[in-house]
């Protein structure tokens, strides 16, 4: 792809959109949900990241069954590129926001005391600026946006009810950790097959690999000894936390995504040479860490590992810095 000249006449709206669409992207997820989970609320952190896994495999999945083309352009400027080659509908940034921001709300609610209206107010403005960045960027059409929304709330309305049940068989089942492997990577390798290479199969392997990796971890967590939930000293409300505990909740934060940051990059380098050796090519070789049987591994074992480091080492490291 090449870059569209265009010129920025309101940059208050051109910076809102551009950050709000950051809110879509691997960059929220690697942070928001983590730190959820090391800060606030486990069960919470927990329905959030299977409800993402779900959702967004679903969404990844009907763009290459549907293949509805992304906006012409012209008339239509793109202000991003790396995912031109995917198909638009539907909006998976639409439906990631829809199911983050309520999900939360939802678990939360009932736990935790702040006003409902405000939660709700909150998770309406959350989803509705990410939707309105990918009509900015002309990444989607309305009927993109409209379609990804509401197919994330018909998969909330159909998930609610068995939640609690699935979080349960999630941390009791025997076989989970086996079924939390075998099935995404079952999906991933079978994939549905374009006649061009397109980003969403390789974005879905990394969305279920770190939702394997939590799920073994939530799993791992419950069977043997973990460190006290720390949502027992966080309570959503007012007044605020107290100054004392926001310096731990950040040092949790920084702690825990230096060692998620150095697990990826450390996995990636360690799985991308092997499988380079194994397959003869040079870990630079675009092309070749395209093919499936590179593609999927790589990035499956590298964020399946990251999932993993986020549950089960983040927190034992938590506690022996005297943190929880």
């Amino acid at each position: 792809g090449h870059t569209q000249k265009y010129i920025v006449k309101n940059y208050f709206y051109y910076y809102l959109f551009k950050f709000s669409a950051a809110l879509g992207e691997e960059i929220f997820y690697i942070t928001f949900l983590p730190f959820i989970y090391w800060n606030i609320d486990h069960s919470v952190s927990r329905r959030m990241i299977i409800i993402w896994s779900i959702v967004m495999y679903i969404g990844q999945v009907s763009k290459d069954i549907l293949k509805w083309p992304r906006p012409l352009s012209p008339p239509v400027v793109k202000l991003e590129l790396r995912t031109v080659a995917e198909y638009g509908m539907p909006s998976t940034h639409a439906m990631a926001a829809t199911a983050i921001s309520f999900s939360f709300l939802i678990a939360t609610v009932n736990q935790y005391k702040y006003p409902f209206e405000l939660g709700l107010i909150g998770a309406f403005v959350f989803s509705t600026l990410v939707c309105l960045s990918r009509l900015y960027t002309g990444m989607h059409t309305v009927l993109d946006v409209i379609g990804g929304a509401l197919i994330s709330a018909v998969l909330l309305v159909l998930l609610y009810p068995v939640w609690d049940m699935i979080d349960h068989l999630l941390l009791t089942n025997p076989f989970c950790p086996l079924l939390s492997i075998a099935v995404p990577l079952i999906l991933c390798y079978n994939y549905p097959k374009l006649d061009y290479y397109s980003p969403t199969r390789g974005d879905t392997t990394t969305i279920l690999g770190a939702g394997a990796g939590a799920t073994v971890g939530f799993w791992l967590n419950n069977q043997y000894a973990v460190p006290a939930d720390p949502s027992k000293d966080f309570q959503l409300g007012f007044p605020l936390i107290s100054s004392k505990l926001a310096v731990v909740v950040l040092a949790r934060f920084f702690v825990g995504i230096f060692v998620v940051l150095l697990t990826r990059w450390l996995m990636k380098s360690v799985v991308l040479g092997m499988l380079g050796y194994r397959y003869k090519f040079s870990t630079g070789d675009l092309e070749a860490r395209r093919r499936l049987e590179v593609e999927v591994p790589y990035k499956f074992i590298t964020y399946s590992s990251v999932g993993l480091s986020a549950t089960v080492l983040v927190p034992l490291l938590h506690e022996l810095l005297g943190l929880m």
